[in-house]
């Protein structure tokens, strides 16, 4: 397996493979992919849809068990590890981003930035001071009592971002984080990824299917044929 930037990886998938029984019908939609990002590293993962990128990002931050392969963070394989220790990695090590947002519709923009240190059991006070500054690093100071269907696609995507720095995480997963914005509102979602990047030194994993955005990133994985290709910016 390659490193990544000279270095070794922070987070690598070595092999992964990924299999899905359907009736008598079996779906390989992985076949060995192998990827790596290095500490502070920007990474994005292209290819069409429904090539599995969403599955190799699952995989990546154990939301899923690979078929075959591994998954390795800072050079341990994390499915060699209990659940509890399963559980820190997805709640400390990992932040995710998806492209629905995924916030919860009753709460404010505070509340659902709160929920990660909440289950990583912070005192309730600790974790509304926590969300306060992490909307305000996303810019969203003044919109901490709005509920998401009072809020922007690119202001609920700034919460849910808000919400994956909340356990200072050292790497963020983001599934098409930009798939339901518009470009201007795209532009400056990655704008910000690239502040958290060179501000705090958070590494991303991004799959998106936009090229333009995809050349803002350190490195490029293609997904082809259940692979991950590693090509130039200008490809």
């Amino acid at each position: 397996m390659s490193e990544a930037g000279g270095a070794g990886p922070l987070l690598a998938g070595d092999q992964l493979e990924k299999e899905y029984r359907m009736g008598p019908e079996t779906i390989r939609v992985l076949r060995g992919a192998t990827v790596a990002v290095g500490p502070g590293e920007m990474v994005a993962l292209v290819g069409a849809s429904g090539v599995g990128k969403s599955t190799l990002l699952h995989l990546m931050g154990a939301l899923d068990r690979p078929s075959a392969g591994r998954v390795l963070f800072r050079g341990e394989d994390v499915f060699a590890r209990g659940e509890a220790a399963l559980v820190r990695f997805r709640r400390h090590d990992v932040g995710y981003v998806f492209q629905f947002y995924n916030l919860l519709g009753e709460m404010s923009a505070l509340e659902n930035a709160m929920i990660p240190a909440l289950l990583a059991r912070r005192p309730a006070r600790e974790a509304r001071e926590l969300a306060a500054v992490a909307l305000a690093d996303v810019g969203l100071a003044d919109r901490q009592r709005h509920r998401p269907g009072e809020l922007s696609g690119g202001e609920q995507q700034r919460v849910a971002i808000a919400r994956a720095l909340m356990n200072r995480p050292s790497v963020i997963l983001a599934d098409e984080p930009t798939g339901n914005l518009d470009p201007k509102t795209s532009e400056v979602i990655f704008d910000l990824f690239s502040r958290l990047q060179a501000e705090r030194g958070i590494a991303f994993l991004i799959a998106t299917h936009n090229p333009e955005l995809a050349r803002r990133a350190d490195r490029i994985y293609r997904l082809v044929d259940g692979r991950a290709l590693e090509v130039r910016s200008d490809e």
